[in-house]
């Protein structure tokens, strides 16, 4: 090899030796400085994409929402708005002119126009409540957008009704039926419903005003459960179930004019689950997700469109055996989509009618959501991240690659030692073929051996993708020298519907099988993850089976539970969703007990042998605070080390900033107590 090609190659590696060096571990300051990007939107004329930043203030303990442009062809991006506060959900206006968003500089969420060309943003809507999700109508002349009223009641009355209620001495609620609470708010009785805008004065008129129900459902619906027509006429919208709302899955597709009348159910026909329409460019299909089994939350969600024409309801994706996550138009017959396929989200190409053999795929690995399609559907914008990086704008043009437009965080994490998550597979209980993650640590040596910290997913319908997560960090877990080992055990999603439906009725059996053999497979694949240094922790489901895993096995130095599920019984009468337990134990615990005793983790305590952290919040109403304390004071009770955290003002998740530093201080705490 020539001499000065050799010296060249030696000092590229002792550069590239010598940066790795310089770079570090994550630390929780570094976790709240990343940039949240999302909700990327092309421009009509395909020219730019605008999109939101969130930044965390630390000083004063909120995050700031901006929306940000950037041109397609590359170049720098450009900052739209400073008001601090929330600022929210851009959406195109259809000639390009004018940018509609939500923000709070007012004191309260309202619609925003923003012109593109220079100006200050004018406030379009002065409601006396919040308000969310603008869409423009196909002309231009009206904006649809959802907020929460009293069925019956005006916005004015609304407010009204609020302020009584806050003024009222007794803080009574009384109730005739269920649900009374959901997630992590109790049902005050407002709900969400459809309001339409004039574009230039901003008066709104309720399209639902007689809907008792959510529209879209709550808590996680949004301007995705809602459509325009092509030719502005009608809107259709997802509602939730008409009745028996805590024990039935049955979100509808509705259609209602846009000028008001009777909205009119387009899937009652279907028991279980329907949403997300999007009428496609030519006005000839509806496009929706669906599921075919009620009661089920994971049963797959497939892609249809109907023909407004025929009534033909044509199967798009469930060939793919992939729940889809989201979806767009990409003409007036294909459609762009992304999927949950082996621990990865990419975005494929689905044609309406014809070849399903080749499907393409115009992005991959990591996860790629929130896509948007140009014109002519000749490009989409969407929003990329893994486990070693965080969430940018990403644009695929034609044939061509993916790039990045944007780079927020690049200047954060060039100095961090972030790996990248390294697939592996291996034979699970029966010999089923399963998937799993091996992050390594920071300054990783391969001739050292390091402590193990096994993830264990919730749901239990959910899995671990190659993702960066706000909350459950990899590289979090990571950061003070420890191996991450994460399996997509039974009952995950992307790898086959017939592989998530065996975790139902089955929360102890094949998928402990899995998760053990997983991690015995790592511990002789990998000769330096440490074998006598090995915690586990989960949240929801995941804290459930760390719950179990401390009545049924000693293997692990310590364990981390968060907001798991203790005893089942208790649990049935206490959460909110009871569609949930009537499916996963098929049925109430008068119709199944033998099946709720054998599997609750509380029936076990006198095995309890492992220290163990256990973490909850009090509003989490899904998995009532209770059951950590069961827990906790069970581990108490039989005399094995543990740690009780309550936050008081948190749900299943903890969101706030100032709770999650302490999250993660108690858990790094925790572990390394054991561990190190």
């Amino acid at each position: 090899m020539n001499r000065w090609i050799t010296g060249a190659l030696v000092a590229t590696s002792l550069a590239a030796n010598s940066a790795a060096a310089d770079k570090r571990p994550m630390t929780m300051d570094d976790l709240l400085a990343v940039i949240a990007v999302g909700d990327p939107q092309i421009s009509p004329d395909g020219g730019s994409v605008v999109y939101t930043v969130s930044e965390y203030d630390k000083e004063a303990g909120k995050s700031n929402g901006s929306l940000w442009i950037v041109s397609t062809g590359g170049g720098e991006p450009r900052k739209l708005t400073s008001a601090p506060g929330s600022n929210n959900h851009p959406r195109w206006s259809p000639d390009g002119k004018t940018i509609a968003f939500v923000s709070s500089r007012s004191g309260s969420s309202q619609i925003w126009l923003l012109p593109i060309d220079g100006g200050e943003a004018r406030q379009l809507t002065k409601l006396p409540i919040d308000v969310d999700g603008p869409l423009w109508s196909p002309k231009g002349d009206k904006i649809a957008f959802a907020a929460q009223v009293y069925p019956g009641k005006s916005p004015a009355e609304t407010a009204a009704k609020d302020k009584e209620k806050e003024d009222a001495k007794s803080k009574v609620r009384i109730y005739d039926q269920l649900m009374v609470r959901h997630w992590n708010a109790w049902d005050e009785g407002k709900k969400s419903h459809l309001f339409v805008a004039d574009a230039t004065t901003g008066e709104a008129v309720d399209l639902t005003p007689k809907l008792d129900v959510n529209t879209p459902p709550a808590p996680f619906g949004g301007s995705g459960d809602y459509a325009w027509s092509h030719d502005g006429s009608t809107l259709a919208f997802t509602a939730e179930p008409i009745k028996d709302l805590a024990w039935s899955t049955n979100t509808d597709v509705w259609t209602v004019p846009a000028a008001g009348g009777e909205p009119r159910n387009l899937t009652e026909s279907n028991p279980a689950a329907d949403g997300s329409p999007l009428y496609s460019p030519d006005g000839k299909y509806l496009a929706y997700l669906t599921q075919a089994r009620p009661g089920f939350e994971s049963d797959l969600w497939v892609l249809r469109v109907r023909n407004l024409d025929t009534g033909e309801v044509i199967d798009v994706s469930s060939f793919l055996d992939r729940p889809v996550q989201g979806f767009a138009w990409k003409t007036a017959d294909s459609l762009v989509a992304s999927i949950d396929d082996q621990g990865s989200v990419p975005i494929v190409s689905l044609n309406v009618s014809g070849n399903r053999d080749k499907v393409p795929r115009l992005a991959g690995g990591g996860v790629n959501a929130s896509p948007s399609v140009g014109p002519k559907g000749e490009s989409v914008a969407f929003v990329h991240h893994s486990a070693d990086k965080p969430g940018e704008v990403y644009f695929r043009q034609k044939d061509g690659e993916p790039r990045a437009l944007t780079s927020h965080n690049a200047p954060l994490t060039s100095k961090l030692d972030l790996s990248p998550m390294e697939s592996f597979t291996f034979d699970g209980a029966e010999g089923d073929k399963v998937q799993g993650w091996l992050l390594k640590p920071p300054g990783f040596d391969p001739k050292k051996k390091y402590p193990v910290v096994f993830l264990i997913h919730g749901g239990p319908q959910g899995a671990w993708h190659d993702e960066w997560h706000g909350r459950w960090n990899y590289p979090m877990f990571a950061a003070p020298g420890y191996a991450v080992v994460a399996i997509n055990p039974r009952g995950s999603t992307g790898f086959g519907q017939k592989f998530t439906d065996q975790i139902s009725l089955d929360w102890t059996g094949k998928v402990y099988g899995d998760l053990m053999k997983g991690l015995d497979h790592a511990l002789a694949t990998y000769e330096f993850l440490d074998k006598d240094r090995i915690a586990a922790a989960g949240g929801s489901y995941g804290g459930f089976m760390v719950n179990w895993i401390c009545g049924h096995t000693d293997r692990f130095k310590a364990l981390v539970s968060h907001a798991g599920v203790f005893d089942l019984i208790s649990m049935y009468g206490s959460t909110e969703e009871l569609w949930f337990p009537d499916w996963e134990y098929g049925g109430p615990p008068w119709v199944k007990l033998q099946h709720y005793i054998d599997r609750s983790p509380s029936l076990f305590a006198d095995k309890f042998k492992t220290p163990t952290l256990v973490i909850h919040g009090a509003l989490d109403f899904r998995v009532p605070d209770a059951q950590g304390l069961g827990m906790f004071t069970s581990l108490q009770r039989v005399g094995v080390p543990s740690r009780y955290v309550w936050f008081p003002d948190e749900g299943h998740w903890i969101a706030k900033p100032a709770n999650r530093i302490v999250w993660w201080a108690e858990i790094h705490d925790w572990l390394a107590r054991y561990l190190k």
